[in-house]
């Protein structure tokens, strides 16, 4: 399969019974390869699979990504919060990433960093925890969200 977007129209040979079968199972099989192939769009609070599938080096099984939100309070200007997580057993994150809003006014990417030295968001997660440090020359955040994806054991 080398495309995961499925044909918009398709003629069935409701006349020819056993082309009809046919049709139809061809049907079916390139709609589930193209569903599976998909990304789930759900952001949730909770753990949930991400429909992400990636490779085992050395082997043929693939592996499940899962994806888990967490929303992030004010933090102020030069501060740092930590943010329990509550993920085990991890494994390796493949991705982890954020945006907040400021009183600036204005919304930035985590991890951010501007054009001064001090004008940065970092963002780093730990077996227990979701760190964000809001740099001294960084607007107050007032709120935001992190999205963690990763693989368990």
């Amino acid at each position: 399969m080398t495309s995961s977007f499925l044909t918009t129209s398709r003629s069935f040979p409701v006349a020819r019974p056993g082309d009809l079968e046919t049709v139809l199972t061809q049907s079916y099989i390139e709609t589930s390869l193209c569903i599976n192939a998909k990304e789930n769009g759900g952001y949730e609070l909770q753990e949930t699979i991400s429909g992400q599938q990636f490779f085992t080096p050395g082997s043929l099984q693939k592996r499940f990504v899962y994806r888990k939100c967490f929303v992030i309070g004010a933090i102020a200007t030069g501060a740092a919060v930590a943010i329990a997580h509550g993920i085990t057993p991890i494994t390796f994150f493949t991705c982890i990433r954020g945006t907040v809003a400021t009183d600036f006014p204005d919304w930035r990417p985590i991890p951010y960093a501007g054009g001064a030295g001090l004008d940065f968001v970092s963002l780093r997660v730990d077996a227990v925890n979701i760190h964000i440090l809001n740099g001294a020359g960084m607007p107050n955040i007032l709120s935001g969200i992190v999205i963690l994806e990763y693989f368990k054991s």
